[in-house]
């Protein structure tokens, strides 16, 4: 990972979710992301959090939610750097780490760039059997085993206003 500065990966804290919609805000030019965010929390499909800090400013975070269906499965959503301190691996840090420690036990889908997923263990071959409301051209799985299942991806009511 690029810069300098104290790099810390780590758990949300309650203390850092304002920071983390201001992020998603900037990140993507609108808070449909944060509110995304927001009601996953609510409804209990968060199933995990994490924020890379520098010098202890949030300016990286990824997020895992349990899908609706299939039973088990985890959805990588959303990913976001600051802007200004793209470029740096922190993003990929976190998507990494989420894949070596849920990735074991658990499916994960995420919807985006193959080759950056590619690049932090996610496969799209994989993914080339899946139903999904989304483009299957753009998603990739990381879990356990190596077949390309079939099954249909529901995602959490969250995602429906996206």
């Amino acid at each position: 990972m690029g810069g300098l500065g104290m790099i810390t990966i780590r758990a949300l804290r309650a203390s850092d979710t304002t920071d983390v919609f201001d992020l998603l805000t900037r990140a993507f030019g609108a808070p449909a992301e944060a509110r995304l965010v927001e009601d996953l929390r609510e409804s209990g499909a968060m199933a995990a959090e994490r924020v890379l800090t520098l010098d202890g400013r949030v300016v990286s975070y990824a997020a895992l939610s349990w899908m609706s269906a299939p039973n088990g499965w985890l959805c990588l959503a959303p990913v976001a750097t600051d802007t200004g301190a793209g470029r740096q691996g922190y993003a990929s840090a976190l998507v990494s780490g989420f894949v070596k420690t849920h990735g074991c036990d658990h499916m994960i889908v995420v919807l985006g760039d193959p080759a950056f997923y590619g690049r932090c263990g996610f496969d799209s071959a994989r993914a080339r059997n899946l139903i999904s409301p989304y483009p299957v051209s753009h998603m990739l799985v990381a879990g356990p085993g190596d077949g390309a299942p079939r099954v249909r991806l529901d995602y959490p009511a969250a995602f429906q206003g996206l």
